[in-house]
């Protein structure tokens, strides 16, 4: 819709020029009427606005107002607009016609899941990484805030025409896996009666013991009298496995999926070229630019030359790689796999990492290639109270348990509902309501509103149009959508209408919580609509014509729910 009220604005300057109403060298372009048409803030200002004629003033050197009654003017009467006017110092009003709005109620009926579809991708390939955690313990709810952000960007931009790869980065190697290998092995000997003395920077979490029991219950004491090396070996592996199946089960299970399991691990095995790894290839190719330099017996990267605020140590003195390089070296691998853009959900500490790794895609040649988005803490209440602790474990609420209590549905929902650069105060109890203060149960509650209303369409009018119930459906193709005129009815159709927007706009900013917002509004139309309208009555047209639109939202809401990551039930 917005490309063709662009057009219907572009035909009126066109027209005025022609005529020599107004003395433009040329109609302007694409892009700046693209800009200059909008959402008015008030809808009882109508359904568009265009500030042309506010741009145009100082080239033409007349008043916008003047310039704005030269083009409504000239736009042309047609089954699109119904009324144009002008307001304020130049803003130029239009409100669509009854049948522009029936017509979108019967685009979005029989688009249904590529209704509202946009391009803004072209395309083009986009790496999306999240999640991204260590496999030394569980997810935490900050994780799970970074797996529905994830999803939904995903499924938003992949909607938007980008040919999108889905990545979990395992950082599984390092200090810290060592530390847990080692966990490990203290809590099966621990198991095995053997006294426990836990050093401080070791896992002493619950799931470590349980970990330890399921190693003993598979495989035995065999590892009591074990090579000490052999031993811490095989722990730190067989610990690793045993918590990257449960992050991809959980994954599964809540409907997250993943193209690419990423292990840092691979960026240390030789390349079959040269016998290089990753690391060292990208410290070869960083010399060759000339990015790297020698300082107090450590390899410098000269960030500075880009955004960072200083250099930054690649190799310290002793011959041991920072966390950057192979930072570097797995961001250089997502450009060389394919994929001219990549999008990174970090947590809000990473915010200083942020400047140092688009100067790394930079030095590269993939400046402008890297947009990192911050997911900020998810603190827990239950009843407006705060929630630290698990009561079965006695330690920190994992993802999994809040999973488990309050469902994935709800949990993903309530993880979108507030804006990445906000902390979201995730209420335990609300998220298991069912009653409309609960926003996921409203939104979902809608599109079982309307399964249950069909059903009950098939007992009554099915009859009435002599057709089987499973035949309703066909039946409602050759509606009167002329019919359609109460104001809750039109409503839903200016509702949808915005879709498109809101997507692009998502996309756009990776802020899928636009979504959450839209979702929201549309469920309130229909609510609004099903308590104003009886949609099966006494008149058979009417009734067709309601159960379309009917349709058509809940198709609409099956489309965004699904983009959200979320399902949509038919009965509540």
């Amino acid at each position: 819709m917005r490309a063709t009220i662009e057009d219907i604005v572009r035909k009126a300057v066109q027209a005025a020029v022609d005529n020599g109403e107004l003395a433009l060298s040329s109609v302007p372009e694409a892009t700046e009427l693209a800009a200059a048409v909008e959402r008015p803030r008030d809808p009882g200002h109508g359904d568009w606005a265009t500030t042309i004629a506010l741009r145009l003033a100082s080239e033409l050197k007349r008043p916008p107002r003047e310039i704005a009654q030269v083009i409504a003017a000239r736009i042309e009467q047609s089954d699109l607009v119904a009324t144009v006017e002008i307001a304020g110092p130049g803003f130029i009003n239009l409100r669509l016609s009854n049948a522009a709005l029936q017509q979108v109620i019967r685009d979005a009926r029989t688009l249904g899941p590529d209704f509202a579809r946009v391009d803004v991708g072209q395309g083009r390939t986009l790496n999306i990484e999240f999640i991204s955690a260590n496999p030394t313990g569980p997810l935490h709810v900050g994780h799970g805030r970074w797996a529905a952000l994830g999803n939904a960007l995903c499924n938003l931009c992949a909607f938007a025409g980008w040919r999108v790869t889905r990545e979990f980065y395992i950082n599984d190697a390092g200090h810290q896996m060592e530390v847990f290998g080692q966990s490990l092995v203290l809590r099966y000997l621990e198991l095995l009666g053997i006294p426990l003395v836990m050093p401080e920077e070791f896992y002493g979490g619950s799931y470590v013991i349980d970990l330890a029991q399921q190693i003993l219950d598979e495989e035995g004491e065999a590892w009591l009298t074990a090579n000490e090396q052999q031993r811490s070996a095989h722990f730190l592996e067989r610990g690793y496995q045993l918590m990257l199946a449960h992050m991809q089960q959980l994954c599964a299970r809540i409907g997250v999926p993943f193209d690419v399991w990423f292990s840092e691990r691979t960026l240390y095995k030789p390349l079959l070229q040269n016998g290089q790894n990753s690391v060292e290839a990208l410290l070869g190719l960083l010399w060759r630019k000339r990015f790297l330099y020698e300082k107090d017996g450590a390899t410098w990267f000269a960030s500075t030359t880009f955004t960072d605020d200083k250099d930054r140590v690649l190799v310290k003195s002793d011959g041991t790689y920072t966390y950057f390089a192979p930072d570097i070296a797995y961001h250089l691998s997502k450009f060389q796999r394919g994929s001219e853009y990549l999008i990174n959900i970090w947590g809000a500490d990473h915010h200083g990492y942020i400047p140092r790794m688009q100067s790394a895609c930079e030095a590269l040649g993939y400046g402008g290639k890297l947009d990192v988005v911050l997911g900020q803490l998810v603190n827990l209440y239950r009843n407006g109270e705060a929630v630290r602790m698990s009561k079965r474990t006695g330690e920190m609420i994992t993802f999994e348990e809040l999973v488990d209590e309050v469902g994935a549905d709800a949990t993903k929902y309530l993880m979108l509902a507030r804006s990445t650069d906000q902390p979201i105060d995730f209420d335990i109890e609300l998220a298991k309501k069912q009653d409309n203060s609960n926003p996921v149960y409203y939104v979902q509650y809608a599109h079982a509103r309307i399964c249950s209303l069909f059903k009950k369409a098939e007992e009554t009018l099915g009859p009435a149009l002599g057709v089987v119930p499973d035949a309703l459906m066909g039946e409602l193709d050759g509606a009167d959508l002329g019919l359609l005129v109460d104001p809750s009815e039109l409503e839903l159709a200016r509702v949808f209408s915005q879709l498109a927007e809101v997507i692009e706009g998502a996309v756009r900013d990776l802020a899928p919580v636009r979504l959450t917002r839209y979702a929201e509004e549309l469920a309130t139309a229909l609510h609004s609509f099903y308590t104003r309208c009886q949609v099966v009555g006494e008149d058979v047209e009417l009734s067709k014509a309601r159960l379309y639109l009917s349709d058509a939202t809940r198709k609409v809401l099956v489309l965004v729910l699904g983009l959200l990551g979320v399902s949509a039930p038919e009965r509540m």
